[in-house]
């Protein structure tokens, strides 16, 4: 479900749950656990990473459709819990874009330090409205900061995917770059950091990256019971269903 590599100083998690590493309960409980615990364990920066062609399809939605209410509520905590440890990860974290992006495969992205994409035949957006799931507000957040507001709004509003060209150009991601070379450009861009003075780098990262730290402080549980909502509304419900039905076929 996730391999770790040591890279010496630089841990690189590898989703490891295909066929399109999808974010079930137990993937997304484990992404927090690592990366909440390899810091402490003496890991100075980490990369996230996934097979050739596939980084992560997103939500699990066949799997969590399954889930009662309280199931899906702990889904949610959990799933902020993952972003949450990737905005105020003490170490830099890179994603390594191996393919496919959509949806929370490009919402991990956004919550890292740097983001480079494998070229090809691939695509990467925030396509949540397609799936009856309006986007979560720190989300929007997230994706405003790294593009600017006009642009997060043509590419969030019709939940539009792009290529890695595309999203190059509006600063998306940071580099597009051959499939072979993804993890080890994520891994020298690790190292460059590391090669910085450490006490001035992470204090003008944390500077630096504070917005997106703050997203976090107000978080309650009226949050999760609103997307609990949300995911059993009329709407999302029927759509989501119809997208499984889809896949079947």
């Amino acid at each position: 479900m996730l391999d770790t590599f040591e890279h010496g100083d630089i841990l690189e998690l590898r989703l490891a749950r295909p066929p399109v590493n999808a974010l079930n309960p137990e993937l997304v409980e484990t992404l927090v656990e690592r990366l909440t615990n390899a810091p402490r364990e003496g890991a100075r920066a980490m990369v996230i990473s996934g097979q050739p062609g596939m980084f992560s399809a997103g939500l699990d939605v066949p799997a969590l459709l399954q889930l009662e209410r309280d199931g899906i509520h702990e889904f949610w905590k959990s799933f902020y819990a993952l972003m949450g440890a990737l905005a105020c990860s003490p170490v830099p974290v890179a994603a390594a874009l191996t393919g496919h992006s959509p949806a929370g495969g490009a919402v991990m992205a956004l919550f890292c330090d740097t983001r480079i994409m494998a070229d090809g035949d691939f695509k990467i957006g925030l396509n949540e409205v397609q799936v009856g799931l309006p986007l979560p507000a720190i989300i929007h957040s997230a994706l405003v900061r790294q593009i600017g507001p006009h642009q997060a709004e043509r590419l969030a509003v019709p939940g539009r995917m792009i290529k890695p060209s595309q999203a190059k150009a509006l600063g998306f991601v940071d580099e597009v770059v051959d499939a072979e070379d993804v993890v080890p450009e994520a891994i020298a861009w690790c190292e460059g950091l590391l090669a910085m003075p450490p006490v001035a780098m992470t204090r003008t990262r944390d500077i630096a990256r504070a917005d997106l730290a703050r997203l976090f402080e107000f978080v309650d549980e009226d949050r999760y019971e609103h997307l609990t909502d949300v995911w059993f509304s009329d709407e999302t419900q029927t759509t989501m269903k119809a997208l499984v039905e889809s896949l079947k076929k």
